[in-house]
């Protein structure tokens, strides 16, 4: 059993199936951009919760899907936390109309994507983010059988 990635429940839950397929998978990716995961923790929260760390942590007064701190020592060796809002999650689902657990998905990776060094502040970096997020999505759904 996997014990370098844990998904967390704060203050909301997502159901979430084949999660030791999911933290296999992940490793698997990372150790592919050359980043080994020492500790990931997910942690899956509100709106309201996520913008509370958002405001005291990184000065930002607005809502977002997704906060990655890196708490690592050592370049390679992962530490870090990834919250993400399930409310953001499933209000970007309807309005992209994507399924939910597939936008679930995909900020997961967004995520571990971070660490592995994908940046998304410029338009290239949001570009080369969003394919990278489809390649894993689209892999990680194959070892699936979907």
């Amino acid at each position: 059993m996997d014990r370098t990635i844990f998904f967390n429940n704060a203050d909301r839950g997502t159901s979430l199936r084949f999660r030791t397929k999911l933290k296999t998978f992940i490793n698997q990716q990372c150790h592919k951009e050359g980043v080994r995961i020492e500790l990931l923790q997910y942690v899956f929260c509100s709106d309201t919760y996520l913008l509370d760390i958002n405001k005291r942590f990184l000065q930002h007064d607005y809502y977002t899907d997704i906060l990655s701190f890196d708490l690592s020592d050592k370049k390679g060796l992962l530490i870090g936390d990834v919250y993400i809002s399930i409310d953001r999650v499933k209000e970007n689902a309807k309005s992209e109309g994507n399924l939910y657990m597939h936008e679930l998905l995909r900020v997961i990776f967004h995520g571990a994507l971070h660490f592995c060094g994908y940046k998304d502040k410029k338009p290239a970096d949001v570009k080369m983010m969003r394919s990278m997020e489809d390649k894993w999505l689209k892999a990680y759904l194959k070892t699936l059988g979907s």
